[in-house]
């Protein structure tokens, strides 16, 4: 590794750390542990540094990160004109930022870029392998997004719904069944009251709410259910054994898991909310009608 530090005048440079809480970046070493390690590269290369920052934020997405804008800012203004970061992929896994470094290596604001074991400095063949580790992050990224993508659709075209089970289900806690959604044998029988008594009883939703309160229904988290979560889960196909993903997507699938109603009850349940919904409108054209 070769000390650049001894040009006149010293590159001076922020220490820049990050990290990102997303699955994608969990290999990385944590912030404390990249300062700690570039510490080391300072003191061996006796480098000048002006300023130290460090962001927990991903860097897939161009723009999102307040602590980068920063320090382009900064080397715009020529407050420094160096950077030591762990690694390419610190700085960039897009090509808007990787774009904007460029940029000012080209217009000699930025002279100069350590890594732990690489140096980027305003050299043609340099900037070209800077670009080439940030571009290469980035292929990364997308293909990652393709491939999980990808085991969503696998899952849900062998009836597993591949998010979080809606309120009645339960993750098994079976090794060889963990993707498959259970019944939650505390919660499902009152999601079945709720369209019996909706459909079949001729409940409204404020009654049918204020009854869930009554019994204190709460969801695997502890919460109560919203009006909003109410309607949500009496509109629900998960619950007779259809699930559609994405949400509009227009791609149904049969659940494998086992359903708290049937067909008939849901379609019931669909026609009593829309005719509840249907006679408040009603009601106000004929006020309006008596008025007129």
């Amino acid at each position: 590794m070769e000390n650049i530090s001894h040009t006149t005048p010293r590159v001076r440079y922020c220490l820049y750390a990050r990290k990102s809480t997303e699955s994608d970046e969990k290999q990385a070493l944590s912030i404390d542990s990249q300062i700690n390690e570039m510490k080391q590269i300072v003191e061996r290369l006796r480098l000048n540094i002006v300023c130290v920052k460090q962001e927990s934020h991903s860097a897939k997405a161009s723009g999102k990160r307040p602590v980068f804008a920063e320090i382009i800012k900064e080397i715009t203004e020529e407050k420094y004109d160096g950077i030591l970061t762990w690694a390419p992929d610190r700085l960039s896994r897009n090509a808007g930022d990787l774009g904007s470094l460029v940029d000012l290596m080209d217009q000699g604001k930025l002279i100069h870029i350590q890594t732990y074991g690489q140096t980027f400095s305003n050299s043609p063949n340099e900037k070209f392998l800077l670009m080439i580790l940030c571009s290469q992050a980035k292929l990364e990224n997308d293909n990652k997004s393709i491939n999980v993508k990808r085991g969503m659709r696998a899952r849900c075209e062998m009836g597993l719904w591949p998010c979080r089970p809606s309120t009645g289900y339960t993750k098994s806690k079976l090794k060889e069944q963990k993707c498959v959604s259970v019944i939650d044998q505390e919660r499902a029988e009152v999601i079945k009251q709720m369209y019996e008594k909706i459909g079949l009883d001729g409940w409204s939703g404020n009654k049918l709410h204020r009854w869930l309160k009554e019994i204190d229904f709460k969801t695997e988290h502890g919460k109560h259910l919203s009006l909003g979560n109410l309607y949500r889960i009496l509109k629900n196909h998960f619950y007779y054994g259809r699930f559609e993903y994405p949400k509009n997507s227009g791609d149904w699938y049969n659940g494998v898991h086992e359903p708290i109603i049937d067909k008939k009850l849901f379609d019931i349940v669909q026609e009593q909310i829309q005719s509840q919904i249907l006679e408040p409108d009603q009601l106000k054209k004929n006020l309006l009608l008596q008025r007129s």
